[in-house]
């Protein structure tokens, strides 16, 4: 199975691929990460790659392999679709975040994004930051999103929740477990 985990730094993007890659490894399975940081403390791009299986050698995807991507941010979805199989899942966090150049007015901000990448993909969209909201801290937007994703990832609820749980920061645990399982429910 391969994983890509795509963002803009501070979304969560590290700690996602770390509670997938564990859940992966408590399951059995092999498993290799990768990751890029970019400009993530500057809000740039961070791309991160989780395989497993049987035996992985290898943490790195190549383009057209990924079986699910999960972006936390609309363009950032749009910028590594090419990574997808055929039959692969985009996740997209519903999410606009400008990057320095359409800041700065060199470039502007691409419309229709989600809609646009349906077309070629099977997109499922989520706004991770609104329901982050409504459970009261919108830190949690990573857990909200990885929760949709976890039902296109394998392993059950609770095993993932139970990974979740020994990984984030400790004073967080309750509101990252009610952010996994509304994000789980839709």
């Amino acid at each position: 199975m391969n994983i890509m985990v795509v963002g803009v730094g501070g979304q969560g993007t590290l700690l996602t691929s770390r509670i997938i890659g564990k859940t992966a490894l408590q399951a059995g399975f092999d498993v290799k990460l990768s990751e890029v940081h970019g400009m993530a403390q500057r809000g740039g791009s961070v791309v991160t790659f989780v395989r497993f299986g049987e035996k992985v050698y290898e943490p790195v995807v190549e383009e057209g392999n990924v079986d699910v991507l999960i972006s936390f941010e609309r363009l950032e979805a749009k910028r590594y679709a090419h990574f997808l199989k055929k039959d692969g899942v985009l996740i997209v966090n519903d999410c606009r975040i400008d990057p320095m150049t359409v800041v700065i007015g060199a470039k502007t901000y691409p419309e229709n994004i989600i809609e646009a990448l349906s077309k070629d993909h099977t997109v499922y969209k989520i706004d991770g930051g609104a329901i982050a909201k409504e459970l009261g801290n919108s830190k949690v937007l990573n857990s909200v999103v990885l929760g949709l994703a976890a039902k296109h990832i394998g392993f059950s609820e609770e095993q993932w929740i139970e990974v979740l749980q020994k990984t984030v920061p400790q004073k967080t645990i309750e509101i990252n477990t009610l952010a996994f399982k509304a994000g789980y429910e839709k």
